[in-house]
């Protein structure tokens, strides 16, 4: 006999909605993901690294974030959001506690990135499908039909900058800065363990199919010749915008540089999560104009951090950053509502998954052109300019194939005017 597919859990709605946790999961998760940004420098500073070390050590994250991408979903497809959910909050703490550790070399940063990698990837992806689904009846039936996609990104960004800044400000003003954010980051985790596996599970626990055709983009055109050719920007302006400049700038911020990426770190996570409430109404269902206007706002941020890193000046870095996260937060939401407009419910998490793997390939960004600076003798300046003209290229592609490929099927809006 085949298997019956279980039905998800109906919850009646409560004053304090499920997805209430399911944000502050997210929060610590992606927590786990930035502390590390701000603390390049200061490796650099005292274990001597080189540049293209510490850009080394943000290309480790990549390599556990995109399988982390690519199977988390269609697992938590498969199997249920709440187990694979309880994985990632686990590699949270273990990612913390390696690099806590991290002072005794290199091989133990490489772990502890490797796991935020598999952290990040593992939430996000999964996170953003359970969220939608709890930001919907029979869980909140009083959220609008975008609800989902800005908590989901509202939770990352605010995570992510909550992670920089207090690893920063510790690693600038306090005490053991190698080791006192990641312990305090693993303690505030660790609770987290037990309460996402309190949160009602939405998965068609027990729907036949196998796990590869769940990692498998079913022919939607719009999503392979739209939403991924923008996808990749959406983490490379936010790894050249604080996790690259701080590193170009070093000369011109010396005695405060941790300081330094720390406020770049939160300014452009903060514009992020600003601009995401706009970004809600600039996307529309039959175009592409809210990834059009976020490949905008991230070559122009491109330019900036170009001019930054060529002038030597922390000024126009602090603009680019504002311009960087302006971008990201347009992008991202963009291409989460799109993926949610394409993707059938049993898909949701798998295609998810699949965009944000191929977002976070920019996320490699700082360390080719770190790699191709050093190699060819270019400057880095004239490497970010070159990196916006291929960002409006990018524009351009999007121009010419979103009304060839519009969505084939889109969820109707809801009547409610909720907001976040």
């Amino acid at each position: 006999m085949s298997a019956v597919a279980a039905p998800p859990e109906v919850v009646a709605p409560t004053r304090t909605q499920a997805w209430r946790i399911l944000f502050a999961v997210m929060f610590f998760t992606s927590w786990a993901g930035n502390q590390f940004s701000p603390l390049l420098l200061l490796y650099q500073e005292r274990q001597h690294y080189s540049t293209t070390a510490v850009n080394g050590f943000l290309g480790v994250y990549v390599l556990g974030l995109v399988p982390a991408f690519l199977l988390s979903g269609a697992l938590s497809d498969k199997y249920g959001r709440r187990p694979v959910m309880f994985a990632g909050v686990v590699a949270a703490i273990a990612a913390s506690t390696a690099l806590a550790f991290g002072e005794s070399g290199a091989l133990m940063i490489c772990l502890g990135r490797l796991l935020a990698g598999i952290t990040v990837g593992t939430a996000t992806c999964v996170g953003t499908a359970w969220m939608k689904e709890l930001s919907q009846w029979p869980h909140d039936p009083e959220a609008d039909t975008g609800a989902g996609a800005r908590r989901a990104t509202l939770s990352f960004s605010l995570g992510s900058a909550a992670g920089a800044v207090v690893a920063g400000l510790i690693a600038q003003w306090g005490p053991w800065p190698e080791q006192v954010p990641f312990v305090i980051h693993a303690a505030l985790t660790l609770p987290f363990a037990w309460l996402v596996l309190k949160a009602p599970e939405t998965a068609r626990v027990g729907v036949p199919g196998s796990l590869g055709s769940r990692l498998r983009v079913k022919g939607h055109r719009r999503f392979t010749r739209v939403v991924l050719v923008g996808g990749p920007w959406v983490f490379a302006i936010s790894a050249i915008g604080y996790g690259y400049l701080p590193v170009l700038l070093a000369g011109a911020t010396e005695g405060w540089g941790i300081a330094y990426a720390t406020l770049l770190t939160a300014t452009a996570l903060g514009a992020s999560a600003a601009v995401q409430p706009l970004a809600k109404h600039i996307d529309s269902k039959d175009s592409a104009r809210g990834l059009l206007a976020g490949l905008a706002v991230i070559a122009a941020a491109v330019v900036l951090v170009a001019a930054a890193a060529h002038w030597q000046s922390w000024p126009l870095g602090v603009a680019a950053a504002v311009l960087a996260g302006a971008g990201m937060g347009t992008a991202m939401v963009s291409g989460l509502l799109e993926v949610q407009r394409i993707a059938a419910p049993q898909d949701l998490a798998g295609m998810t998954g699949v965009f944000y793997a191929v977002s976070y390939l920019g996320f490699a960004s700082p360390a080719l052109l770190a790699a191709l600076a050093a190699g060819t003798g270019v400057p880095a300046a004239v490497l970010l300019l070159a990196v916006a003209g291929l960002a409006v290229g990018c524009a351009l592609v999007l121009v010419w194939n979103y009304r060839r490929y519009l969505p084939s099927a889109i969820v109707p809006e809801s009547r409610s005017r909720s907001g976040v």
